[in-house]
């Protein structure tokens, strides 16, 4: 049986959404983790991420980079465990979430666009520039989700909006101290997510690399 290679790094926020699908649906197929930091041959890891980020889930000779691909790879692998609804209409507000997130808030918090910021900006006035952008997207996904959470965001199941809205506000208040009371509907959601361990589990502070900033 072919297993799966979750490549990983500290405190990614792309990975906690690949790490907690893969603990909820608990596949069978055995996962090895590693750090990017331990990939001696950095060419050959370009090879399967071109842009070198992580996470990259290698599965027998293919590999697939980027936590949105990985996701959406998963869904197709493992119908029996969907994480997408078969509402049409719930499905499309779970991928514009997810879209928010991923195209919109998260990116800058990459350190390589953090270091670019601080550039133009000035380093005092980073956070508080990657503060306003997070936060106008969280207005954005309250928005969005007031007619549609329940329990979780779509509803009351756990969906693909949730893999990405619940590391997005972990980040939000661990790393950039975001006022989340401004954000009801987010908020409520969060505490529906602390209730689950697979989300828990999957947060950076639970990793075995994970380096305390």
């Amino acid at each position: 049986m072919a297993e799966f290679q979750l490549l990983q790094c500290p405190d990614c926020p792309q990975l906690e959404r690949a790490e907690i699908r893969v603990q909820i649906s608990e596949f069978v197929e055995r996962r090895a983790v590693q750090s990017r930091s331990d990939i001696s041959d950095k060419q050959a890891f370009s090879k399967l991420s071109p842009l070198n980020y992580v996470p990259t889930l290698v599965y027998g000779d293919m590999a697939v980079a980027e936590s949105f691909a990985i996701l959406m790879y998963l869904e197709d692998k493992y119908p029996q465990h969907p994480f997408l609804p078969s509402d049409l209409h719930k499905r499309v507000i779970n991928y514009q979430a997810a879209s928010l997130v991923s195209s919109s808030i998260q990116p800058l918090q990459n350190l390589v666009e953090q270091k670019y910021i601080a550039e133009k900006v000035g380093s005092d006035e980073k956070l508080s520039w990657v503060k306003r952008h997070m936060e106008k997207g969280f207005t954005a996904l309250e928005k969005l989700l007031k007619h549609h959470a329940a329990r979780y965001a779509t509803g009351d199941q756990v969906f693909l909006a949730d893999l990405f809205i619940a590391t997005q506000i972990h980040d939000a208040i661990t790393r950039f101290n975001v006022d989340m009371t401004q954000f009801p509907v987010l908020t409520r959601l969060k505490e529906a997510y602390n209730e689950l361990a697979a989300f828990q589990d999957s947060m950076p502070e639970k990793q075995p690399d994970y380096l305390q900033s």
